[in-house]
């Protein structure tokens, strides 16, 4: 497991404002009969950290990339900072700028470099100015911890470096809030601390980050709130301190015995 890092000790404070930057309600989605979220309500504020664990097939990365609109729901409803997020008359561009995820697989253009990569969207999407954008990405590139290789290409890279870049293209549209979904799951020991820390220096600069982890000892670091889901359904959660030591369901204790 992996706790305090000298980078970054843990979330920032919750803000006093309250306010649901996140919001789902009784939603629901299926893939024909197989209905995979079953009802799941919750509520994420601005400035909150909120991790979803869970064991394989519990819907945790269905609900993440129904959050950020790839994955149309059935039923109930997802808004980010008031927007409804399934509202076919929503401007996708407009979700898409709050609302920053990055997968498992980095997804990064092999052909194009690091500094390319995180540039594109900025200057193909929101048609910014290419030295304000290069700032922007040569400032990203540094703050994933990246300098010097910002010539380098994707195949150049290491598994580690390859997801900070990822993580720093989707900062580079300046989002409200950021999806993480398995993001260490294919990395080894090594370069699974590397992306750890730049998520938990996020987190302590006061991002709103929603994260499927499979990384207990980060959950329970880094969270303001965790959910455990198993089944399509949030069958338990609160504070990481509670969950963890104290569950009170018996699947969450199941599920935490097998993984701690």
């Amino acid at each position: 497991m992996l706790f305090a890092d000298p980078i970054a000790a843990g979330p920032a404070a919750i803000p006093q404002d309250r306010r649901a930057l996140v919001s789902l309600r009784d939603v629901r989605k299926s893939y024909g009969a197989f209905e995979v979220l079953k009802g799941i309500s919750l509520d994420v504020g601005k400035g909150e950290v909120a991790c979803i664990i869970g064991p394989s097939g519990s819907g945790k990365s269905t609900l993440i990339r129904c959050i950020n609109g790839l994955s149309p729901i059935q039923d109930g409803s997802i808004t980010v900072d008031g927007q409804e997020v399934n509202d076919p008359k929503l401007d996708k561009l407009s979700l898409r700028r709050k609302v920053g995820i990055v997968f498992q697989q980095y997804n990064l253009f092999p052909h194009k470099t690091v500094l390319e990569n995180v540039m594109l969207a900025p200057l193909k999407v929101l048609r910014e100015p290419r030295a304000q954008v290069e700032e922007r990405a040569l400032s990203l590139i540094a703050k994933v911890r990246l300098t010097g290789k910002e010539r380098a290409y994707p195949g150049e890279l290491s598994g580690g470096q390859q997801q900070r870049v990822a993580i720093a293209r989707s900062l580079a549209m300046r989002p409200e809030v950021m999806l993480f979904d398995e993001v260490t799951a294919a990395l080894d020991p090594e370069t699974v601390k590397e992306v750890l820390a730049t998520i938990r220096e996020l987190a302590a600069e006061g991002m709103t980050c929603i994260l499927v982890t499979h990384e207990m000892g980060f959950a329970r670091e880094v969270a303001h709130h965790v959910y455990f889901t198993d089944g399509g359904v949030i069958v338990e959660d609160g504070p990481p301190d509670r969950i963890f030591r104290e569950a009170q369901d018996p699947r969450t204790r199941q599920f935490l015995s097998q993984v701690l």
